[in-house]
């Protein structure tokens, strides 16, 4: 939690597009917790147009970012630039909080993390298990109310998001609950790539009603992870912003089935039951837990339906766990399971570009500790 009690964590934004403004919107909602300093733009024009319209302090200025203190750092950038700006402002001695994934390459992971073995702090900003309808769903598979979880069915995010949910939904990672030895266990996977055709009805700027046709692509990947277990990675980028297209989550153990917001397992006495999932709001960020949010827990939604607030209320969560990255130097999302599921991601796009063709993991440095 924050390491400075009564006192909102100060931080400045290195970027200006879509991301970025999630934490624009988190600092204005939760100022007792948060306070922006300043949102690094590129450019004098766009860093005036997003003053006037945010109402927020932006700069062009490195040196006024640095006079200001930042607790931490949000890096926000494009995917290519991710590594080399989190990478120097990790080594001007700040903690960086930077957007997914970690790096594009081996090379660069395995940097970021001789890094944080010198004592960098870095936090990726992946929230999507922190979503507090899927957080209920992976807090029933950590109960062992499945059993051992040996099988996973995903077609809800694409990449980086699905490769991260797909370890937590099957314990393939480090930690208390992890079934998996260090090191972590090698992953054979191959996939496809597929383009259709489809009508589209909604962007993230608001809906299409025009009938325009897009061609969309179509992924699908199959893991089979050394211990055995497997998993069906299926996403279509339209997924995300389309009223034709929903999203599934399909988890399966020796003792029950998590599928979309139905849970159907045994109970203690051997009889099956059949229970409807509903947000789950973590009791450690108990602080975020606003009414709105709570009322929206108490409504039951049919679909696993991605809204902003979700997105809003994860990554607000992942701020909160900067200040546990200042005090102690671990955070919420382990650095290693960062990195292991961004290097898993690079293998998604090698099955891709070589259809059919058996992909095997190899050892990183990573992989070795207990995932700190």
């Amino acid at each position: 939690m924050n390491p400075y009690p009564g006192k909102p964590l100060s931080f400045i934004i290195v970027g200006s597009g879509w991301r970025a403004m999630f934490y624009v919107r988190i600092a204005k909602r939760y100022p007792e917790l948060f306070h922006l300093n300043f949102l690094l733009c590129r450019t004098g024009e766009k860093a005036g147009r997003i003053r006037l319209e945010a109402g927020i302090p932006t700069t062009t200025s490195v040196s006024d970012c640095e006079a200001s203190h930042p607790d931490f750092v949000v890096v926000a950038v494009s995917y290519d630039s991710n590594y080399s700006v989190a990478k120097e402002w990790l080594r001007k001695g700040y903690a960086v909080l930077a957007e997914t994934p970690a790096a594009s390459g081996e090379e660069a992971l395995e940097d970021l993390w001789a890094l944080h073995q010198k004592g960098a702090k870095l936090q990726i900003a992946e929230q999507y298990f922190r979503y507090p309808l899927i957080a209920s769903g992976l807090r029933a598979v950590e109960q062992g109310r499945l059993g051992e979880p040996y099988a996973v069915e995903l077609s809800l995010a694409h990449d980086y998001h699905g490769i991260s949910l797909i370890r937590r939904m099957l314990n393939c990672g480090f930690g208390r609950k992890a079934k998996c030895q260090s090191p972590l266990p090698t992953v054979k996977l191959w996939g496809r790539q597929y383009r259709f055709k489809v009508t589209e009805t909604d962007s993230r700027f608001g809906p299409i009603t025009d009938g325009r046709v897009g061609e969309s692509e179509r992924t699908r990947i199959s893991l089979e992870f050394e211990n055995g277990k497997v998993a069906f990675y299926d996403f279509s980028g339209t997924q995300y912003h389309s009223f034709l297209r929903s999203r599934h989550i399909n988890v399966q153990g020796q003792r029950g089935e998590w599928n979309d917001t139905i849970l159907r397992c045994l109970d203690d006495s051997g009889k099956p039951v059949e229970e409807q999932i509903k947000p789950c709001f973590d009791p450690a960020y108990e602080v975020l837990h606003t009414e709105e949010l709570l009322k929206w827990g108490q409504i039951w939604h049919p679909e696993v339906h991605m809204e902003n607030w979700q997105d809003e209320y994860a990554i607000a969560t992942l701020m909160v766990d900067m200040g546990e990255l200042l005090q102690s130097g671990s955070g919420g999302y382990p650095l290693a399971e960062a990195l292991e599921d961004a290097y898993l991601t690079l293998l998604f796009r090698q099955a891709v570009a070589h259809p059919g063709q058996v992909i095997t993991s190899g050892p990183h440095s990573w992989q070795k500790g207990d995932g700190r």
